[in-house]
């Protein structure tokens, strides 16, 4: 028998509302995303916001090591939000049309429903082009900056899910990062066989420290905005002394950073709290390393990368029992969840994991590092591939 032809690569365009230099989990999805698929030889092309007004164009960018040709639309500030650009809304299919004629691609893959995603699901339908949807919004994380006042929120809700659901409907297939998002996501709008594929890490790039050590340093990596409640894990820090001799490390920054190094103040723990803002990748890595427990209050997680990272750097992690977070923190197995908000239910979660004997602790790791497992980028990329293609899961 003649052995399969290799298939041929593809011609992959997608569209990212958010794409570095933005440090988020949809942005960071779209990097690797798109550097695995040109590693795997494909002719990978980004359409995403322009970096400053000015700056916009077609460039050739190094995006986790590779060279991805990436098409900056012109793109403003939205001013209440702390690093957040947008493409006018109504020029959005304009620049769709440009792209789609200089590239012609066999897939389009959108990242968001939003405006870039919006154009290019409207654009690449009419021209016959398959569509893949990646919904990694929640529409309510948006409402902090929408500045309109309460009433109007829920309008506003309103209409973003019944524009969302208009544009998912255009795709081939339609994909979340997790089987609790994509339940959310159906019970929200009329879609329906939404497929879980995880956004995927490069385990291989992360350095467990299984040693026994002391065990006082909590971590937590994000942006700081008020759906990641790091306020919660700065009170349950602020209960732990001087009981125990615990330092809390932030790594990332936000709209939230003032109000939260106050309220460290306030709370008397400013001595015990570093703010670090965003470091580079080195450094976040080394981060994770040095840390013990990893804990995330946030309650509109759809996965969450920074969890599946510190898994793979072997800690312990503690999150809220909210969305996607069950997902990847198996209560008393790599870690603990605890009732969102609860800030004394979570000072008892880091007291265990801080104060747990060594083979305890060791175990916890190992069933972090256990659970990561299935999660590695490879498979992520398999899994689109056949999306794009059109071959069966």
């Amino acid at each position: 028998m003649t052995p399969a032809a290799p298939a041929r690569p593809l011609t992959i365009l997608i569209g990212a509302d958010t794409f570095t230099p933005h440090v988020n989990g949809a942005a960071r999805f779209a990097e690797r995303l798109a550097a695995g698929l040109a590693a795997r030889g494909h002719d990978v092309h980004v359409s995403a916001p322009s970096i400053g007004h000015r700056h916009h164009g077609t460039f050739v960018e190094q995006v986790e090591g590779q060279a991805i040709t990436v098409h900056r639309l012109p793109s403003w500030r939205w001013y209440p939000h702390d690093w957040l650009t947008f493409v006018l809304p109504w020029m959005s299919k304009h620049y769709a049309r440009r792209v789609l004629d200089e590239i012609t691609p066999d897939v389009v893959h959108i990242q968001s429903h939003i405006v870039i995603g919006r154009g290019l699901a409207r654009e690449a339908r009419k021209r016959g082009i398959p569509i893949v949807a990646t919904n990694h919004v929640m529409a309510e994380n948006i409402i902090d900056f929408t500045t309109l006042p309460p009433l109007l929120d829920k309008v506003f809700l309103k209409l973003a899910w019944d524009d969302a659901e208009r544009t998912l409907k255009m795709a081939r297939a339609v994909t979340t990062p997790t089987r609790k998002a994509a339940d959310f996501l159906e019970s929200t709008i009329d879609v329906h066989g939404v497929i879980p594929i995880s956004c995927g890490i490069d385990k291989a790039n992360y350095t467990p420290d299984l040693a026994p050590r002391e065990h006082r340093r909590v971590l937590f990596v994000g942006r700081l905005t008020t759906e990641k409640h790091v306020d919660v894990t700065l009170q349950a820090i602020a209960k732990l002394v001087p009981e125990l001799d615990v330092v809390f490390d932030v790594v990332g920054g936000g709209d939230q950073r003032h109000k939260l190094e106050q309220l460290a103040a306030k709370l008397g723990i400013a001595d015990r709290v570093t703010f670090y803002g965003k470091v580079p990748e080195d450094e976040l890595r080394a981060a994770y390393t040095r840390a013990d427990v990893f804990v995330i209050s946030s309650i509109a997680e759809l996965q969450s990368i920074a969890t599946m990272e510190a898994m793979a750097s072997g800690l312990p992690v503690i999150g809220a029992d909210a969305v996607a977070l069950p997902h990847l923190i198996h209560d008393g197995e790599n870690g603990y969840l605890f009732p969102p908000g609860d800030v004394d239910a979570l000072a008892d979660r880091i007291r265990t994991v801080l104060t747990a004997d060594d083979a305890e602790y060791l175990r916890m790791q190992r069933a972090s590092l256990e659970g990561v497992e299935i999660h590695d980028i490879q498979n992520t990329l398999d899994t689109f591939e056949n999306l794009y293609r059109g071959d069966p899961l």
